[in-house]
């Protein structure tokens, strides 16, 4: 089964836009497209997951599985979000151990939210 990795590309972080620059959600997307994504994982852009004061923001979703929303995400992040969105593509439920999950997912976690039905 195929899980979304949505990243919110119209975050600011918190900080002010400069010129043409790329806001900081943006530079995340733009990260996580350059390195190969994990088998069974796609990664989509969003315009916005509304968690502005924590962003950038990520969300973790499939069907049947619960679904997280991660904040204060960084482009330097990249490696460390593919590594936990390949755990949770792994967990049948979603739901990946707390230890086995990367220390960036354990300490920025904003919301997990049950499967519906």
């Amino acid at each position: 089964m195929t899980v979304t990795l949505h990243v919110c590309i119209t975050c600011r972080a918190g900080q002010p836009q400069l010129g043409d620059e790329p806001v900081a959600g943006a530079r995340l997307y733009r990260a996580l497209c350059d390195l190969p994504a994990p088998e069974g994982v796609r990664i989509r852009p969003v315009e916005c997951l509304s968690a502005c004061a924590q962003g950038a923001a990520i969300a973790l979703t499939a069907p049947g599985r619960w679904s997280y929303v991660q904040g204060r995400m960084d482009a330097c992040d990249a490696g460390q979000i593919l590594a936990g969105a390949a755990a949770y593509a792994a967990a049948p439920d979603g739901i990946v151990p707390w230890r086995a999950r990367p220390a960036i997912f354990r300490q920025r976690s904003l919301a997990r939210i049950p499967p519906i039905g």
